[in-house]
C-alpha cells in the first residue's frame, strides 16, 4: 500500500539538494538521458503488457482458443518491467523510505543522510551484481516450455537492472556538490563492511543471535536513516548470508526473482495504471459529484460522500495514492467553502485511506495471495464487508463533529439532478462491479482481470465522458513502472530477507511461541494487531506482509482462525500505523495530497484512529464479518 504507495512524501526530504540538477551540465545532461533511455522502454513494456494479457483473455474466453504462450511471455517481460522500473523509481528518487527521523533534522544533516542513503543502495548493487550475473548466466542452459528459448533471457534482467541502476546512482553521487558528504558515507561504508568482515568469526559463533544484528540493529538503523526499504533489506539480507553461513550469494539472487516474478504480482502495476486511467477520464469525479448530489444538504454530507467515493474508487484503481489524488481534489475545495477545517480534512482523509485497505483489489490483498497461497477470490469477497463496517464507524465520528453545522445556505439537489448525476456516473459505478464478476466468473484471473478495467476505462474515456488527454498517456505509464518498480523490489529484497529467517529456524521459533500464547485465538489476534500497528508504521504494507506473510499464516491456520479473517485483520491493523502520525508515511502522503501542513492534521485524527481501532476490534472478533460471504 500498501500502499506502500505515495511516492512523493517517501522521497527525501532535500531531495533536491543531492539530485542531479544539481551539477554541472554535463551531468544534467547525462542525467536526462539516462532517464529518457530507461523511461521509454519501460513505458512500452507496460503496453505491451496490458495487449498481452487482454489479448490471453479475448483469445480463450471469446474464440475458445487459448494463447498457450502468453502468461511465459508476460512473465519474462514483467521481470524486466520490475527492474527497469525500479531503476526509473531510483532516477526520480521515489523508492519507498522512511523520512520521519530524517525530517526531524537541520538541513545539511538532511543533505548528508540523502547522500548515504545513495551510498547504501549503490553498495548493495555492487555487492550483489556479480551473483546476479552469475544467476542468469545458470538459467541459460534452461529452455521455457512454451515459446522454446533460453531462461537467461528472462534471468538476464536482474543483473541489467543492477547495472542500469548503479549507473543512475554514480551520477547521482557525482552530481552532489557536497563532496565532503559523498567521500564521508563512501568511507563509513567501507568501514562498517570492513568491520563486518573483521567480526566474521565473532559472528558465527552467535547462532541466531544474528537476526538481532542484521535483521533488528542494521535493518532499523539504516531505515530509520533514510535508506530506500529495498535496499535496507538487501543490506542486511547479504551480510547476514554472506557473513554467518555457507550459502551462495546465488541463492540469494534466486529468492529476489522468485519474489518479483510471481505472476500475480503482475497486476500491481496493470491496477496502478487503471488508477491514474480513472483519474484522468474524469471517471472518480463522476462518482464523487452523485454522491454529494444525495448528500451535500445533509449535515457533514460531504464528508461521508468522502468515505462512500474513497470505498468506490478504492474497489477500483487498487491504489491508496490514486485514491485519495482522484478524490480529494473533487471534494476539498468546496468542503473548505462550507467551514472545514484543512486539519479535519486530511484528518479523514488520512482514515478512509486505512479504512479502504481492505477493498479489492487492494495491491496488499494481491501481495497476501502471491506470498501466502490465499485463494484471491475469497480475498476480494471477504474484503468488502470490513470496509463498510469501519467506514460506518467513521460515519458515526462525522456525525458527532458535524451535527451542528449550519446549511441554511446549502440546497438541496432535485430528483433530476440527482437522476443526471447517476446516469453520469453508472458507466464508473459499474467498474467494481465489472471486474469482481470477471474474476467470480472465471472470465479472466486476478492478474488479467485489470486488462478488462482499463479496457473498459479507455472506452468509457473516450466514448462516454469524452476526456481522454494522450499527451498524458506517457508520463501515466512512467509513474506506473516507476511506483511498481519500487513496490517490486521492495517485495524481491522481503522474499529473500523472509527465506533466511525461514532458513535460521526462526519461523520455527516463531511458530512455537504464537501457538504457546495462553488465552488462545483472542491472544494471538491482539498480538498479531499490535505487531502489523507497529510494523505498518514501519515498513509498510507490503514489506511487511512479504516478509511476516510466510510465517504468520500457517499458525493462524493452526491455531484455528480462517486465513480470509486473518487477512483481513492484519490488513486493518497495517492500515491503522501505515496511516497514523507521527510515522505512518502514509499520513504524510495524504498531507502532500491535500496540502496541508502534518501538524493541522494531527488533534483531528485522534478520534478517527479511535473509529478505526474500534473497527478492526469487530472485525477481529466477528469473524462473519470477513468470511460470511465465502
Amino acid at each position: 500500500m500498501t500502499t506502500a504507495e505515495a511516492a512523493e512524501p517517501q522521497t527525501a526530504p532535500a531531495q533536491s539538494e543531492t539530485s542531479a540538477s544539481a551539477g554541472p551540465g554535463t551531468l544534467r545532461k547525462l542525467d536526462r538521458a539516462l532517464g529518457l533511455a530507461i523511461a521509454a522502454p519501460t513505458a512500452a513494456l507496460v503496453v505491451i503488457e496490458v495487449l498481452v494479457l487482454l489479448g490471453g483473455v479475448v483469445s480463450r474466453y471469446v474464440f475458445h482458443h487459448p494463447i498457450i504462450w502468453s502468461d511465459e511471455l508476460a512473465s519474462t517481460l514483467f521481470l524486466w518491467l520490475a527492474m527497469l522500473g525500479s531503476a526509473m523509481a531510483l532516477h526520480r528518487a521515489e523508492h519507498m523510505r522512511m523520512t520521519a527521523f530524517v525530517g526531524m533534522l537541520s538541513p545539511p544533516m538532511r543533505v548528508a543522510l540523502d547522500v548515504v542513503a545513495v551510498v547504501a543502495g549503490l553498495t548493495f548493487l555492487l555487492l550483489i551484481l556479480p551473483s546476479a550475473y552469475e544467476f542468469a548466466a545458470d538459467e541459460i542452459p534452461v529452455t521455457t516450455p512454451a515459446m522454446q528459448i533460453s531462461d537467461g533471457w528472462r534471468a538476464a534482467a536482474l543483473p541489467g537492472g543492477f547495472t542500469i541502476m548503479i549507473a543512475v546512482a554514480v551520477v547521482r553521487l557525482l552530481a552532489v556538490g557536497h563532496w565532503r558528504h559523498v567521500a564521508s558515507a563512501l568511507l563509513g561504508s567501507m568501514a562498517v563492511a570492513g568491520a563486518l568482515y573483521l567480526l566474521q568469526p565473532a559472528l558465527e559463533n552467535l547462532g541466531n543471535l544474528n537476526l538481532l544484528v542484521f535483521f533488528v540493529g542494521i535493518v532499523a538503523c539504516l531505515v530509520f536513516a533514510g535508506v530506500p526499504i529495498a535496499f535496507a533489506f538487501g543490506l542486511a539480507t547479504f551480510g547476514y548470508q554472506a557473513l554467518t553461513t555457507q550459502t551462495p550469494i546465488v541463492v540469494v539472487v534466486g529468492r529476489i526473482e522468485e519474489g518479483i516474478s510471481n505472476l500475480i504480482l503482475l497486476s500491481v502495476p496493470l491496477f496502478v495504471f487503471l488508477g491514474l486511467l480513472i483519474e484522468m477520464t474524469g471517471m472518480a469525479r463522476a462518482m464523487v459529484n452523485f454522491l454529494a448530489s444525495l448528500l451535500a444538504h445533509v449535515r457533514g454530507g460531504l464528508s461521508y460522500v468522502l468515505i462512500g467515493a474513497m470505498y468506490l474508487v478504492s474497489g477500483i484503481s487498487g491504489s491508496k495514492a490514486a485514491d485519495m489524488a482522484a478524490i480529494a481534489p473533487a471534494l476539498f475545495p468546496e468542503m473548505k467553502a462550507r467551514g472545514s477545517k484543512p486539519g479535519e480534512l486530511v484528518a479523514l482523509l488520512a482514515a478512509t485511506g486505512a479504512q479502504t485497505e481492505t477493498i479489492p483489489p487492494s495491491l496488499v490483498l494481491i501481495t497476501i495471495g502471491s506470498v501466502t497461497g490465499v485463494s484471491i477470490a475469497s480475498l476480494f469477497t471477504g474484503g468488502l464487508l470490513p470496509g463498510v463496517v469501519v467506514g460506518a464507524i467513521l460515519c458515526v465520528v462525522v456525525w458527532r463533529r458535524n451535527r451542528r453545522d449550519d446549511l441554511s445556505h446549502v440546497s438541496r439537489a432535485s430528483a433530476r439532478e440527482i437522476g443526471r448525476t447517476f446516469i453520469i456516473a453508472l458507466p464508473a459505478i459499474a467498474l467494481p462491479f465489472v471486474i469482481r464478476a470477471a474474476v467470480i466468473e472465471g472470465v479472466a484471473t486476478a492478474t488479467e482481470v485489470s486488462t478488462i478495467g482499463i479496457a473498459y476505462t479507455a472506452v468509457a474515456g473516450l466514448l462516454i465522458y469524452r476526456q481522454f488527454d494522450w499527451k498524458r498517456i506517457y508520463p501515466m505509464l512512467v509513474e506506473t513502472a516507476a511506483l511498481s518498480g519500487a513496490i517490486l523490489l521492495i517485495i524481491g529484497a522481503a522474499t529473500s530477507m523472509a527465506w533466511s529467517l525461514t532458513q535460521s529456524g526462526f519461523s520455527r521459533d516463531l511458530a512455537k511461541a504464537m501457538a504457546g500464547l495462553p488465552g488462545g485465538v483472542p491472544t494471538f489476534l491482539l498480538v498479531s494487531i499490535l505487531a502489523f500497528v507497529v510494523l505498518g508504521s514501519v515498513l509498510e504494507g507490503i514489506p511487511a506482509i512479504v516478509l511476516f506473510g510466510p510465517l504468520l499464516f500457517p499458525i493462524a491456520r493452526q491455531v484455528g482462525v480462517h486465513e480470509v479473517h486473518y487477512a483481513m485483520v492484519i490488513i486493518l491493523a497495517m492500515g491503522v500505523g501505515l496511516f497514523a502520525p507521527p510515522f505512518g508515511v502514509g499520513y504524510y502522503a495524504a498531507c502532500a495530497i491535500s496540502k496541508v501542513h502534518p501538524d493541522e492534521g494531527l488533534r483531528p485524527i485522534a478520534g478517527y484512529l479511535v473509529a478505526l481501532l474500534i473497527g478492526l476490534l469487530l472485525v477481529a472478533f466477528i469473524p462473519w464479518i470477513s468470511i460470511g460471504f465465502l
